[in-house]
C-alpha cells in the first residue's frame, strides 16, 4: 500500500556496481507488477524505464572504477531517484556511504513513501525529501510492489527488512 516506510541494514563488500530501491512499482495500466499481460522482463534497464512498468526508483552506492572500457570513475557520488515511466531524475543528493574497505558496520536505509512524499535517509540523515506535483512526470504512483536490484559486480549484506505503516494526518 502507500503510506509506508521500508527500512534495511546495508554494507557493500566490494567497491563496484550499483544499489537501487524500488517501490510503488505496477504495471502503466495499474495492473500488479507479475501480471503476465506485462512484457517479461529479462534485467535490461531499458526495460524498467521505458517498458510496461511505473515505479519510483532510488539509487544509492553507485560505484563504477574505470573497470570497464571507456568508462571512467564518478567524480561526484549521488543518491538518484527516479520516476518512470519515462527515466526522469526527479530528484539528487551526494552519497554519504563510504567504499567498503572503509565500512565497519552496516548502514540503516530508510525511505518512506506517502502521497505524494518520498524521502530517503541513511543513518537517520536525511538525504532528500521530494514532493511529487503529479504533473511534470507523471501521476503521483501510489500503491504497488517494493523491490531491490544489484548490479555490474556489487556485493553487498543486506539484514533486518521492514516495512512499516505510516500514518498521516490530514
Amino acid at each position: 500500500p502507500d503510506n509506508i516506510a521500508v527500512s534495511w541494514d546495508f554494507r557493500p563488500r566490494t567497491d563496484y556496481g550499483l544499489a537501487m530501491f524500488w517501490i510503488a512499482a505496477k504495471g502503466r495500466k495499474g495492473e500488479d507488477l507479475f501480471d503476465p499481460s506485462l512484457t517479461p522482463r529479462e534485467g535490461g534497464y531499458k526495460q524498467y524505464h521505458h517498458g510496461d512498468i511505473n515505479a519510483l526508483h532510488a539509487s544509492y552506492f553507485r560505484r563504477n572504477h574505470g573497470n570497464e572500457p571507456g568508462k571512467k570513475e564518478i567524480n561526484f557520488r549521488t543518491c538518484n531517484l527516479r520516476k518512470s515511466y519515462g527515466f526522469h531524475m526527479v530528484c539528487q543528493a551526494g552519497d554519504p556511504l563510504p567504499d567498503a574497505h572503509f565500512a565497519e558496520t552496516p548502514y540503516r536505509i530508510q525511505v518512506l513513501k506517502a502521497g505524494p512524499h518520498f524521502r530517503f535517509s541513511i543513518n537517520d540523515f536525511l538525504l532528500y525529501h521530494w514532493v511529487d506535483d503529479g504533473e511534470q512526470a507523471g501521476p503521483v504512483l501510489k500503491d504497488g510492489k517494493i523491490g531491490f536490484r544489484q548490479m555490474k559486480g556489487l556485493i553487498a549484506d543486506y539484514a533486518d527488512l521492514r516495512v512499516e505503516r505510516v500514518v498521516t494526518q490530514r
